[in-house]
């Protein structure tokens, strides 16, 4: 387990590294920075870099962690990416059905395969299942995600790249927003954030803005409107 600095969440679990770019969003991929910074380092779980990995010996990890974590599966990749064997993300979800006092967050951006798949993967209630939707082209991923049998069904509108004025925000049940930081990251405006804010609001949705972002993501902050926006769905540890 590696703590984490991400705030909506305590812990990353990274069973799978590497990925590759499907959409806007991906342009400036932190993963994929770091993934190449620890290979230069040697880090044995990065020596292809960022191509996709299995690395089945870290499947029995979250056994280990005693005190009951939020856990970020898979910071470093998309669990659903085309290259990870169906039978290797059966294992991961077999690790998140039996070591059930974490509550496991999975993100994705390829809503197609996690429809493919869902249906033979086993949903106990503390599995949150989100997708990454960073502008409007890409809100069918909603659609895709309202069909899936989570308890949680969250998205991460991360980084936000323009306008989202009409989000059907039915079947979800938290919503994560936040800037692009670190070298080329793209502006996000303040009428953008709030427009979200305000959708979430009047659909009774948990609304989290993470950061502003930019190149000085810290000099930034987090605050809107004055204040910090931390809101979690109920059924949130702790």
């Amino acid at each position: 387990m590696r703590q984490s600095k991400i705030e909506w969440t305590e812990a990353t679990w990274n069973p799978v590294t590497g990925c590759s770019k499907i959409s806007s969003g991906c342009l400036n991929c932190y993963a994929e920075r770091m993934a190449k910074r620890l290979q230069a380092m040697g880090q044995p779980n990065y020596v292809n870099g960022f191509l996709v990995t299995c690395h089945p010996a870290a499947l029995k990890l979250p056994f280990g962690w005693k005190k009951p974590q939020m856990v970020f599966v898979n910071s470093m990749s998309d669990l659903f990416h085309e290259d990870v064997p169906p039978s290797f993300i059966e294992q991961i979800f077999q690790v998140m059905n039996t070591a059930r006092w974490h509550c496991y967050q999975i993100l994705t951006k390829r809503e197609d395969r996690l429809l493919e798949l869902a249906g033979g993967l086993k949903w106990t209630p503390n599995i949150w299942m989100g997708v990454t939707v960073e502008n409007a082209d890409c809100v069918r991923r909603i659609e895709a995600l309202r069909k899936v049998p989570a308890a949680v069904r969250f998205l991460s509108i991360e980084p936000l790249l323009g306008p989202m004025p009409r989000l059907d925000l039915d079947g979800i049940h938290w919503v994560i927003v936040g800037g692009e930081s670190g070298p080329g990251a793209r502006p996000m405006q303040p009428e953008w954030v709030e427009g979200i804010r305000d959708q979430c609001q009047a659909a009774s949705v948990p609304f989290f803005f993470k950061q502003w972002g930019g190149v000085r993501k810290k000099e930034n902050g987090r605050r809107l409107d004055g204040r910090v926006w931390n809101e979690m769905p109920a059924l949130a540890l702790g």
